[in-house]
């Protein structure tokens, strides 16, 4: 995190909302307004092509960010598109899990005009049942409260049929042990429409109201990232980060929401983080964790103040064990089959984990999938004696190359205009 004016630059702020809900609270978040119609969607064909339903939900973003105040009143018939749940179908990995119902990928497909057909009736008629899903245990607080999450999501959607559909997720609870529960609080984790909702909620509690803090009691700079509950806020004085904070807590308590206390703190980040340090004595400045990346103060060759990204070392720990498991129950497969299992591993962490000054942690994350799928190879049989030299043979056809696939973020969010002024 870098501050443009020069001025001290403060702490940083790593939080978590591990989604608590217990009391509600009444505040108006966005102003309503009236249904201005039924909005340019309607426009669209009942039957839709897949070119006019993509187009037609374009039209709908459009809408919604030109009409900040407009609610919509024709939805519905989006989610009837055949097209699109086709679409949805063919996206699912064909070797995924069976759902509650025991319905594979491959088994549904056999029928697939006809169960898409009968969905599509049993929605349009009220009858459809949003399934309940298998409960995993994560070690997790209770969750985000439906009661609010309805009222966010009729701020912009004026159509019953689509927050019935909703509530209707909400209300699916889990299945454990053969037996169905339902709660009012909280969303189910793996459940398709929990991340939206989820996403969606915190805009309401946090977003606005953070940008509303911001304009209002911040003097100095503040930057703000969020991603899903993840979030880290950046502050040029420490006594605002203190009071945000606070106002943070109050802010969430009557949603139901409270701060991680193990992932909430406050930290010295930035240019003048090392020297501050120094004078403290207090070693090297801290570090914090954000998507994966533990974010370091460091220079660049000239001397300049960087932000360090570098693969969180549990979740590269964590990984290399999943892989070894699962290369260990591929034992007796083919190499080629394995081999193809391994390049995409490599391959997911090469383009997630390549950032700028990350080459050698996942320079070093492929040689120790590669050494791990050397073991495996090497206990095939007992008197299989497969040399390293053979095995690099298979690493340089199967494993690509580690390297660094995203630019600087200067490169990447420096905007130029016309007129030679850097935008912020």
């Amino acid at each position: 995190m870098m501050n443009g004016r020069g001025k001290s630059d403060r702490p940083i702020q790593p939080t978590k909302p591990p989604n608590k809900a217990e009391g509600p609270a009444a505040e108006a978040v966005e102003g309503r307004g009236l249904a201005e119609g039924n909005s340019l969607e309607r426009n669209a064909l009942r039957t839709q092509r897949r070119g006019s339903a993509i187009s037609a939900l374009e039209r709908v973003r459009q809408a919604a960010r030109r009409h900040r105040q407009q609610r919509f009143t024709a939805l519905l018939h989006h989610v009837y598109d055949s097209e699109r749940w086709r679409a949805a179908y063919l996206g699912i990995k064909r070797d995924a899990a069976a759902g509650v119902d025991d319905e594979t990928w491959r088994h549904y497909g056999e029928a697939l005009e006809e169960n898409l057909q009968d969905l599509s009736q049993r929605l349009k008629r009220g009858a459809y049942r949003a399934q309940p899903v298998r409960r995993a245990y994560i070690r997790k607080t209770a969750g985000l409260k439906h009661e609010w999450l309805v009222k966010f999501v009729e701020h912009r959607v004026a159509d019953r049929r689509i927050v019935r559909l909703i509530q209707k997720w909400l209300a699916a609870g889990v299945l454990e042990d053969g037996q169905r529960t339902q709660r009012e609080v909280g969303m189910v984790q793996g459940g398709s429409i929990s991340p939206l909702l989820a996403n969606l909620y915190l805009h309401y509690v946090f977003d606005l109201w953070v940008r509303q803090w911001r304009q209002k009691q911040a003097r100095g700079d503040v930057i703000v990232v969020r991603f899903a509950d993840d979030f880290v806020v950046g502050f040029e004085h420490r006594h605002e980060a203190e009071r945000f904070v606070a106002a943070l807590r109050e802010r969430f308590a009557p949603f139901g929401l409270e701060l991680h206390p193990d992932k909430t703190r406050l930290l010295r980040f930035g240019r003048l983080a090392a020297s501050s340090a120094r004078a403290r004595r207090e070693g090297k400045p801290q570090t914090f964790n954000f998507l994966g990346f533990t974010h370091c103060c460091a220079k660049t060759r000239k001397g300049r103040f960087t932000v360090l990204r570098l693969t969180m070392r549990k979740r590269w720990q964590a990984k290399l064990q999943a892989v070894k498991a699962e290369l260990k129950r591929r034992l007796h497969t083919p190499v080629r089959s394995q081999g193809a299992y391994v390049r995409a591993v490599v391959l997911g962490h090469v383009r997630y984990s390549g950032v700028p000054m990350n080459g050698a942690a996942i320079g070093a994350f492929r040689q120790a999938i590669g050494r791990v799928w050397w073991r495996v190879l090497r206990r095939r049989s007992q008197g299989n004696h497969l040399s390293w030299r053979r095995m690099t043979r298979y690493l340089t056809r199967w494993l690509p190359p580690a390297h660094i696939c995203h630019p600087y973020p200067l490169v990447r969010l420096g905007v130029i205009t016309h007129g030679k002024s850097r935008m912020r």
